[in-house]
Formats: structure tokens, C-alpha cells, sequence
């Protein structure tokens, strides 16, 4: 009897072993990284995209008219926030939610707004300008924009939450950033169904990608961070995906695993060479690739439509 139990056991491994997936989830739609483009130069024509600005308005109106025509619940939750300098700042996380009656969920999170000043600009008359968004804030959202059309054209296994957060970089301390991200966990118990897990998209577009595993995903969301680039890896992108842990950054994910939310950042950490476009002037659609859209919105897909 103990001989064909470790048979049996042979069986069911050798057939788990062919069950694993290899190349992209047979019937996945494909995601179009040129739409995505065109996304992100739409954000940076309507200007600097900062709380209170006359860009910040026309992109909320844009994106949530865009959403209301994808997703059956799409919702905007208006806050405030009083920064240390005083200034009362009017914000505004928008959620689209896909197979809302689905009981499994992930959430799908980048912001949306852009930073006021220029602070890692060189040249010091430049660091007044604000910054005009196009990798950090334009990117991540034009590649959930261009997911929810996806989700709209073909239901994924499970449900999934898109949110756009506001008030990430606002600055210039960190008192005064990530207000959507922290806003969102505030409210995290009210949340039904409450996603299992959370992927934050920033800085996504740079025409020359490496997404290291960022640290404090890799301590905290460890699961999550698996299930990405194990993604990366079947669809032939572990070269952009290198499985080796980088820098520790503050972002949105921060609040979201404060809050109990097991959440990983997928960002490349340098933007141009030496980093020279990050907060400057220079952060424009000409540095940004729609191939790169296109292979992080293809490796996000492929984690949705696999079951995640």
C-alpha cells in the first residue's frame, strides 16, 4: 500500500508539473501599449495635474468620463487635505471596479496627479516649474486606463479594483504626499469585498526599463512580488525583471501594507540617465516608451487573467 501512495503522489506532481503555465494565459487579451501612449500624452497636454489647477480638473473629468463608459461602478471619493504650509487642497481618489459582485478581488492602484515643483532639477531657475508628469503620475495611469478597456472587452477570473489616487506627490515633505494612497487605507475595512492584494503602478514608462523588486515590497508583499514576476518571467521579460531586490522607496504601497493590505510597487528607479528626468522638466512624453507600456500592461494582464 505504501508503495502505490508514493505512486499516486508521483502522478498527481508529475501532473501539477505540466499545469504549469508556460507563455502568455491562452484567450488573454493583448494589451496595446500605442493606445497606452496616446493616454499619456492626453494627461500631459492638459498641463501640470497638481490639486486646485485648472490640468488637475480636466483630467479628473477625462478619466472619470472614460471609466463611466468601461465599468459598471466607477465611484470618486472628494477629501481634503491642510498641508503644513497652511494650504487646503481638494482631492479626489476615483475607483472603477470591475465583476463588482465578485467576491475575489485584487486592487490596482497608481496616482494620478503631478508634483508642483521641480525640485531634482540641475538647474536652479528651473525648480520652480512643475514638473509636467509624464512618467510619474501620466504613466501608471494611462496603463490602468488602458486595462479597464480590456476588462470591459473580456471579464478577467476574478474582480479587480482600478484606483486612481490623488495627492501622491504633492510635497514638497512627505507630510504632504501620498494623501490618496492614505486616504484609501483609512477606509480599507468599509471595503466589500476587501481585495486580497494590491500592485501599485509608478514610473512605468522609461524607454530604457529595469524593475528591480523594490525592498519593502520584498519584505512585506513578498506574494505578491512572486506573483508579478513569475508573470514577467512566462511572457520572456525576466531581462527587464531581474528577481533581485533594489532600493527601499516610500510611495503609495507604504499605506496600503500599514493597513494590512498586502501591496507591491512595480517602478523602475531610475529615469534617464543618471536619473536625470525624475522631478525635473524634462519628465515628457519623449521619454517615455510605448513598448515599455506595453510590456509592464502585458505582465499585469497576464497576473489578472491567470486568476492572479
Amino acid at each position: 500500500m505504501r508503495l502505490e501512495f508514493i505512486a499516486a503522489l508521483l502522478v498527481i506532481g508529475a501532473c501539477q508539473e505540466t499545469q504549469v503555465p508556460v507563455g502568455p494565459t491562452p484567450g488573454r487579451p493583448r494589451f496595446d501599449g500605442a493606445a497606452a501612449m496616446e493616454h499619456v500624452e492626453t494627461q500631459v497636454a492638459f498641463g501640470p495635474r497638481i490639486p486646485g489647477t485648472e490640468g488637475h480638473r480636466l483630467q479628473l473629468d477625462w478619466m472619470v468620463a472614460r471609466l463611466d463608459s468601461l465599468s459598471p461602478d466607477v465611484s470618486v471619493d472628494t477629501f481634503t487635505h491642510v498641508t503644513t504650509g497652511g494650504d487646503t487642497l481638494e482631492l479626489f481618489n476615483v475607483m472603477a471596479r470591475f465583476q463588482p459582485e465578485a467576491t475575489r478581488r485584487i486592487l490596482l492602484l497608481a496616482h494620478w496627479d503631478t508634483r508642483p515643483r521641480s525640485d531634482q532639477a540641475s538647474d536652479p531657475a528651473q525648480q520652480e516649474i512643475p514638473v509636467p508628469g509624464a512618467n510619474d503620475g501620466a504613466s501608471g495611469t494611462a496603463v490602468l486606463l488602458e486595462l479597464a478597456e480590456l476588462l470591459a472587452g473580456s471579464a478577467a477570473p476574478m474582480g479587480v479594483d482600478l484606483l486612481f489616487v490623488d495627492g501622491e506627490d504633492y510635497g514638497p515633505g512627505i507630510d504632504d504626499m501620498l494623501l490618496g494612497a492614505r486616504r484609501y487605507a483609512s477606509t480599507l475595512e468599509e471595503q466589500s469585498p476587501r481585495p486580497v492584494y494590491g500592485l501599485l503602478l509608478d514610473m512605468v514608462g522609461d524607454a530604457d526599463p529595469s524593475f528591480l523588486v523594490e525592498e519593502y515590497s520584498a519584505q512585506v508583499a513578498s506574494v505578491v512580488v512572486q506573483k508579478v514576476w513569475r508573470a514577467a518571467e512566462r511572457l520572456g521579460y525576466s531581462g527587464y525583471f531581474p528577481n533581485r531586490v533594489g532600493d527601499r522607496i516610500t510611495d503609495d504601497h507604504m499605506p496600503l501594507n500599514n493597513a494590512g493590505l498586502p501591496t507591491a510597487s512595480l517602478m523602475d528607479f531610475t529615469y534617464g540617465p543618471g536619473n536625470q528626468y525624475w522631478h525635473t522638466p524634462q519628465d515628457t512624453p519623449d521619454h517615455v516608451s510605448a513598448g515599455t507600456l506595453e510590456m509592464v500592461g502585458e505582465v499585469v494582464a497576464e497576473l489578472i487573467y491567470s486568476g492572479g
